[in-house]
């Protein structure tokens, strides 16, 4: 089944990312994003490299039919209300990976339910607790995951947010 495009003629995309991510878990992630988007590295916080992004974002805004994907990492956890901001400045559509970028007026988050993460780790520490070895624990992936759309925000975009994706959504911001 092909992906269903998440805003209509949308076409293409660049990623915002923190390099250190590649060393963790996001690796294939990483992989299949390459292939499909762009990428500015946020690997500096000073002024020259928040200038340099700005100028990465604003050049690509201005190509027709351009969205932006927001990697999970530290950086874009502390930072996802400046980027949050730069897009909408450029007026770039933008996915992010958890719910916060949405109701701080992100476009469309997806992404794990990190309290549902929370709640299966306190699984763990009460496995651990009761004298269960950490080695002898099965490695769990998550299982649940959330789309959220921020409806306020495509608007000030100007975008169409198509029917089936609405449908889809664990939650709709109005």
């Amino acid at each position: 089944m092909p992906c269903p495009e998440p805003v209509e003629g949308l076409h293409e995309t660049a990623r915002f990312h923190y390099p250190s991510w590649r060393r963790g878990g996001s690796r294939v992630a990483a992989h299949d994003a390459r292939t499909a988007a762009r990428s500015c590295a946020a690997y500096r916080h000073d002024d020259a490299a928040r200038r340099k992004r700005e100028r990465f974002i604003g050049a690509f805004a201005r190509e027709s039919n351009a969205g932006l994907i927001v990697l999970p990492g530290v950086f874009t956890f502390v930072h996802h209300k400046v980027i949050i901001a730069m897009a909408a400045r450029h007026h770039l559509p933008a996915v992010y990976p958890y719910r916060y970028h949405t109701t701080d007026s992100g476009l469309i988050s997806y992404g794990v339910e990190t309290v549902d993460l929370y709640r299966r780790a306190a699984g763990y520490v009460d496995r651990i607790l009761k004298g269960e070895k950490p080695a002898d624990l099965p490695v769990q992936a998550p299982t649940k995951f959330e789309l959220v759309i921020n409806l306020k925000t495509a608007k000030a975009l100007g975008l169409t947010v198509q029917q089936g994706l609405l449908a889809r959504a664990d939650e709709v911001i109005e």
